[in-house]
């Protein structure tokens, strides 16, 4: 599927103000540059173009609201000057899996002064001498470099911590149907323990009969039971 029909399905019928999150992995981008992506994405907050195949950002529209970009298993050699003036207000930035060799190549993203995180896993730079130093002295704006940061704390899940405002209002409604949930069953408890009670009354009243049947019966009994002394003083 190409990127311009994979965002098309993403909007669900909604309009491109209304996206907030866009999620284009796997998605086939036709000459490696992004396609469909307009500045008509202006709440855009979120964008994850995973292994599409991208060899450029240059086609990456306007998006002033943009805070993560993930850009992983690519081909991105270079070009990534683009970044500062299209999504000036990027704090995570993954360009894991991509084809950059060299300092110089992340050297641009000095002009993203909110960048906190950059991630460069599986990247040949990575294999340079003193390469997580150097790339602290080159972007003193960041905090972590590959989930950790320069005293190797691991990063938090920024994932988690984006979204746990909705985490949080997902256990209240969970809350609210399973307290819904409750009130709905007592009268059922109620209605058994009615018949419990009505099955106890009812084996009471089995008894009664039976125990009463059996005094009869014996009564019946004793009274025409022969006389044995009659028939022994005759």
């Amino acid at each position: 599927m190409d990127m311009k029909k994979r965002i098309h399905l993403e909007l669900r019928n909604r309009t491109p103000s209304d996206v907030k999150e866009l999620v284009l992995d796997n998605c086939r981008s036709n000459d490696g540059k992004i396609e469909g992506l307009t500045e008509d994405f202006k709440e855009l907050e979120f964008l994850s173009t995973i292994n599409v195949g991208l060899t450029s950002v240059a086609n990456l529209p306007k998006l002033n609201k943009l805070k993560k970009l993930e850009l992983s298993d690519n081909r991105i050699s270079g070009g990534l000057e683009v970044l500062a003036e299209k999504c000036p207000n990027l704090t995570h930035l993954n360009l894991s899996g991509n084809k950059i060799k060299d300092l110089s190549t992340i050297e641009p993203l000095k002009k993203l002064e909110s960048l906190k995180s950059l991630d460069l896993f599986n990247c040949e730079v990575t294999n340079l001498n003193d390469y997580r130093e150097n790339v602290f002295k080159l972007l003193p704006q960041l905090t972590y470099l590959d989930g950790y940061d320069k005293e190797d704390k691991e990063a938090p899940d920024s994932d988690a911590e984006a979204y746990v405002g909705l985490d949080d209002d997902d256990d209240e409604d969970d809350e609210v149907e399973e307290e819904e949930g409750d009130e709905d069953a007592a009268p059922e408890d109620e209605d058994e323990e009615g018949e419990d009670e009505d099955e106890e009354e009812g084996e009471e009243e089995e008894e009664e009969d039976i125990s009463g049947e059996v005094n009869i019966a014996y009564r019946c009994t004793t009274l025409h039971k022969p006389n044995m002394g009659n028939f022994v003083n005759a």
